[in-house]
């Protein structure tokens, strides 16, 4: 018998809309989206999931959300508003995850139906996570409240919670139907929240857009200074920057490369080993000084760009290093790091590194003695 082959493409759209008041009355975004959106179905619902410290911030927000969808009512809004503790801690403990299909399961939400996530990264993995295997696929809308979520994480294609003390280790590629960015919430974050999501700016200028980068560098006081529009324009670049990757690329990674993780095979392992008490934002900034001078040691990247990009972190008020960074013997515990990142998607590790600003350039291994020097000049490093 000869043997059967079948090939088939699948074609993802969504939109990534930026508004402000989201579920203000006056705002259809949101009901313009639910409207055109498959109308001729019947009975769809809508189950919120909301990040418990978004909502100690906006105590009305679920109330306007109840207000709106009394207003506008192309969908059912499911009462029962799940409000869930944030962080990474909604990663790592499976009592989100299994509220979520509880009540999938108690409220009857179809796959035609929506499960919506307010909140920060972690909370939309998680429920990006619980969306996708729930009836093999239920819609998910996302809703992000920092920067971080806004500019990066929240308009990609991952979902996934924590396992084996690995980041990520369950988790799915499952593309939302549409992200909405209300600049509204960005009123409510610290300062060190609103400074954290910046580092993944600077992470995607330096291996997108040499033009972007000299923007952060002309604008780092505005945006420290918290100057909306600045920010505004900030994660609209990296949303789109980040969205143009994903489209041109290998969105679900079916190789060995994650280019868009410049900085992070570190960062990961630090947020782990401080038991989070770093933020991933933070993280990300000490493992791109990290990377950047050893790009410099190993003959990629010019000095006077290593200078630049280092005093760009410290401008945003990062830290460059951390003890942990500080690479003395062979069996650290950072540089398992190395392998789990390997591990995650199989076959050759596979490290972004830079070859100048804005230019990417993938290795397959790291040399521990550069890595050690590298950890020492941070830890002395001086703007």
């Amino acid at each position: 018998m000869e043997h059967l082959s079948q090939s088939f493409t699948i074609k993802y759209d969504y939109q990534v809309y930026f508004t402000t008041s989201l579920f203000s009355i006056e705002n259809t975004l949101f009901n313009d989206f639910l409207t055109s959106s498959e109308s001729g179905l019947g009975g769809r619902k809508i189950l919120y999931i909301v990040d418990k410290g978004v909502v100690s911030v906006y105590p009305q927000l679920i109330e306007s959300i109840r207000a709106y969808f009394n207003k506008y009512k192309s969908v059912q809004l499911i009462s029962d508003i799940l409000i869930i503790p944030g962080g990474e801690g909604a990663k790592n403990d499976e009592t989100g995850f299994k509220q979520i299909l509880e009540a999938v399961h108690t409220n009857g939400i179809d796959r035609h139906s929506y499960i919506a996530a307010i909140g920060g990264g972690s909370i939309l993995d998680m429920v990006g996570y619980a969306s996708a295997v729930a009836h093999r696929g239920i819609k998910h809308i996302r809703i992000p409240t920092t920067v971080l979520s806004q500019n990066d994480s929240g308009v990609g294609v991952k979902n996934g919670i924590n396992y084996f003390n690995k980041k990520n280790f369950l988790g799915t590629f499952s593309p939302p139907v549409a992200v909405f960015n209300d600049d509204l919430f960005l009123n409510g974050l610290t300062d060190a929240e609103w400074r954290s999501g910046i580092s993944e700016a600077v992470k995607v200028a330096l291996i997108k857009d040499n033009g972007f980068f000299q923007w952060l560098e002309e604008n780092s006081t505005q945006l420290v200074d918290r100057d909306r529009v600045a920010m505004n324009y900030l994660i609209w670049k990296c949303a789109k920057l980040h969205m143009e990757h994903i489209a041109s690329s290998d969105p679900f990674e079916s190789g060995s490369s994650r280019p868009l993780d410049f900085g992070h095979w570190s960062a990961h392992k630090l947020e782990y080993l401080t038991n989070f008490q770093i933020r991933h934002g933070e993280a990300v900034a000490m493992g791109i000084a990290l990377d950047t001078v050893y790009s410099n040691l190993a003959g990629l990247l010019p000095h006077d760009e290593t200078q630049r990009i280092l005093q760009l972190l410290m401008k945003f008020g990062f830290e460059v290093t951390h003890p942990l960074l500080q690479i003395e013997e062979d069996n650290n515990a950072i540089l398992t790091g190395l392998e789990e990142f390997r591990e995650h998607l199989g076959g050759i590790l596979t490290i972004m590194l830079i070859t100048a600003i804005g230019q990417g350039v993938e290795v397959h291994e790291m040399d521990r003695g550069l890595l050690k020097e590298a950890g020492k000049i941070l830890n002395n490093f001086q703007p």
